[in-house]
């Protein structure tokens, strides 16, 4: 694919997201920017929930990492099934009662100031990193395409890729993300089926015997029993359910979106279909991964070290053709996109509501805050992407859900004790807590590694635990009526 190709099919999609940003932000205030006015409808928030949660890692890392761990990312996939129910049925309602804006304002209600600010602060860190990921890969494949070819270092691939979600998004802010996500979710899945179709094509294969040459893999090995593996399927069915509840429930990315519909029985519905949907669209992840490591076999193909790589290396590097080129750019710069625009959006909304209690300011002030907030966010988007590409040793998906088991299993910790106990809490102890809890589960991981492979994905569930246990042993006497 030329680099004039590249950047003008890079043009015509931004330029496509700046008209719909024009028309989306019309006459849009702050309450426009946070809540969308709560009119968005279900379908269209379901649709382009798909985007968000799919992101880059899932694009590049799920199809890369097939190599390694085969076709048991599914186990996870399969309990998110449970944590989106949970999510429906208790949290949801509950946000909706309440009329958050932030979801962490339940955590104030229930017990206090400081921890309040100790859930919203662990959001903002653990989405500021996990979006700086994701980020990361679409920049990555920008830098490969395009920039670097005319010799544009990769620092300013960065700065004119997080300027560019500044610009469609500062003004409308989650009301623009609902239509532009669904449009990048709409780029998202045609790349993905058209490079299915091309794979097998190539292969001189037609849909069913892709099917067959997959079942006949060793790759498509789904259900792992051996307790002893990372990967057993206890472990990753429950953490797939954690991970669903804390990565979307507790996470103000995702449940921004899915409070700007009109009602709670919309919202509920939205949750219903985005799973089904993300179970079909996850097993074909999984399929295309499996088909190109074995067209790459046949073709003596070496396999990157970096597995993330395989997909990029295949699709840019002319082996399906130019159309197979242009749909996995255009397809992992929407996922990505999609992702981080309204990752954006959420930690400027989450500053702003808090840590700055915008709301008792006058529109004119609030409007200049919230700029201020988004445009410092974008900053930091900048130079935390700046360290990842420095750092970064191993597959993104796996150190993106590693880190998530850290950084969400506090928030998980508070959440589960507000809701299934009647007790406060010391609250001033909390941040104290919070910040135990991943040290400890950190060396408790250490030890695990040595005696069963460690607990996973499954760490995150660890992580919650302690730090309920730790919660329970600073309650207050006195029980919440």
């Amino acid at each position: 694919m030329s680099i004039q190709l590249a950047g003008g099919i890079l043009a015509i999609y931004f330029g496509l997201l700046l008209v719909i940003s024009y028309f989306t932000s019309k006459g849009a205030d702050t309450n426009a920017f946070f809540t969308a006015n709560r009119e968005s409808p279900w379908w269209l928030v379901a649709f382009g929930m798909i985007g968000t949660s799919i992101s880059g890692l899932t694009f590049i890392s799920v199809p890369g990492a097939v190599g390694k761990t085969f076709f048991t990312y599914y186990q996870v996939i399969l309990g998110h099934s449970l944590g989106y129910l949970t999510i429906a049925l208790v949290l949801m309602p509950l946000y909706y009662r309440l009329n958050l804006i932030s979801i962490y304002g339940y955590l104030e209600t229930r017990f206090g100031f400081w921890s309040y600010k100790t859930g919203s602060a662990f959001f903002l860190l653990s989405r500021t990193i996990g979006s700086a990921a994701r980020l990361y890969l679409a920049v990555n494949v920008l830098q490969i395409a395009i920039f670097a070819p005319i010799g544009v270092p990769f620092v300013v691939t960065v700065f004119i890729s997080i300027a560019l979600i500044w610009l469609y998004t500062h003004r409308g802010g989650v009301k623009t993300i609902i239509w532009t996500d669904t449009l990048q979710t709409l780029f998202l899945l045609v790349a993905l089926f058209i490079t299915i179709f091309l794979v097998g094509q190539k292969m001189n294969m037609g849909f069913g015997e892709m099917i067959d040459t997959i079942q006949a893999s060793p790759l498509s090995h789904m259900f792992e029993w051996d307790w002893k593996s990372p990967h057993f399927f206890g472990k990753d069915f429950l953490a797939g359910v954690f991970i669903a509840i804390v990565m979307t429930g507790l996470d103000q990315d995702l449940m921004q979106k899915n409070l700007t519909c009109k009602s709670i029985g919309e919202a509920q519905k939205n949750m219903f279909w985005f799973y089904w949907v993300l179970l079909f669209i996850n097993i074909l992840f999984l399929s295309l991964g499996a088909l190109l490591y074995i067209y790459a076999q046949a073709n003596q193909i070496a396999i990157p070290t970096k597995t993330d790589e395989l997909y990029p290396l295949l699709a840019l590097g002319g082996e399906f053709g130019t159309l197979a080129a242009v749909t996995f750019l255009l397809g992992i710069i929407a996922a990505s996109y999609a992702s981080s625009d309204s990752a954006l959006t959420a930690l400027t909304t989450s500053f702003c509501i808090d840590f700055l209690r915008i709301e008792k300011f006058k529109e004119a002030k609030r409007e200049k805050l919230k700029q201020r907030v988004h445009l410092g966010f974008s900053a930091l988007f900048f130079v935390v992407i700046g360290l990842f590409h420095i750092f970064n040793t191993q597959e993104l998906i796996a150190a993106v859900f590693n880190l998530a088991g850290y950084t969400y299993g506090p928030l998980l910790g508070l959440f589960s004790f507000g809701l299934f106990t009647k007790y406060g809490v010391k609250d001033k102890l909390v941040p104290s807590i919070c910040l135990a809890s991943p040290i400890i589960t950190f060396f408790l991981e250490m030890q695990a590694q040595t005696l069963f492979g460690g607990f996973g994905f499954a760490k995150l569930i660890l992580n919650g635990a302690v730090c309920f246990l730790m919660l329970w042993l600073i309650r207050k006497d006195r029980v919440i009526a």
